[in-house]
């Protein structure tokens, strides 16, 4: 099993920054895409950043130009800086990974508990 923990989440005003981590724990096992989803009351979960193993990020619109996701492959870690926040990022945020266990070979999708941010106007 695959385990994700994330920490960093809280209250801000808009304008401010907040930085979201994650850090993956388990054995036997390599982790290919890590990143982060969130989802607002009301709304359906969305995707806010995904890196590559190699480093290469991509941003959903809403986001890009404000939020920074970078890894750190050998640590199983990720994180999410978040620059000039606004309302509307106020959600929960989810990390994520796509993971194979060495000993069976097989690759699935793994999630945190989530971390709450609000942003306030």
């Amino acid at each position: 099993q695959v385990q994700l923990v994330e920490s960093g989440g809280g209250l801000v005003q808009a304008g401010e920054s907040l930085t979201l981590s994650c850090a993956a724990s388990g054995r036997l096992f390599i982790i290919h895409e890590m990143g982060w989803y969130r989802q607002a009351p009301g709304t359906q979960r969305e995707l806010v950043a995904i890196v590559s193993r190699d480093g290469s990020p991509t941003y959903a619109s809403s986001v890009a130009g404000r939020f920074t996701i970078s890894r750190d492959t050998a640590k199983s870690a990720v994180t999410l800086q978040m620059n000039n926040l606004r309302p509307e990022d106020t959600a929960v945020y989810y990390c994520t990974a796509r993971a194979t266990r060495i000993i069976v070979n097989t690759s699935s999708d793994y999630w945190g508990q989530g971390t709450q941010v609000t942003v306030s106007s």
